[in-house]
């Protein structure tokens, strides 16, 4: 696969391609030969689990203090003073 590749299914894995682009490359990847479907599948697949670890590494709690501030931005907007 080349690095082109590679970096298009890091961002498909991502999610940072639009609907249009995500139909176009449907389209290419289907005129492939499956053992090329099959490894860009294969590192979309990669990159997410690899997304995933890291997300859940690096979590952490939010300040005890923002869901109420949250909830007082909330109640601000809804204010019929508000706007």
């Amino acid at each position: 696969m080349t690095d082109a590749r590679i970096d298009l299914a890091h961002a498909v894995a991502l999610g940072s391609i639009d609907d249009a682009d995500q139909h176009a490359l449907h389209e290419v990847l289907d005129d492939e030969d499956p053992a090329s479907r099959a490894g860009f599948r294969a590192e979309v697949l990669r990159t997410r689990d690899a997304l995933a670890a890291l997300a859940e590494v690096t979590a952490t709690a939010p300040p005890p203090a923002l869901r109420a501030r949250l909830l007082a931005a909330v109640a601000a907007e809804d204010s019929p003073t508000a706007g």
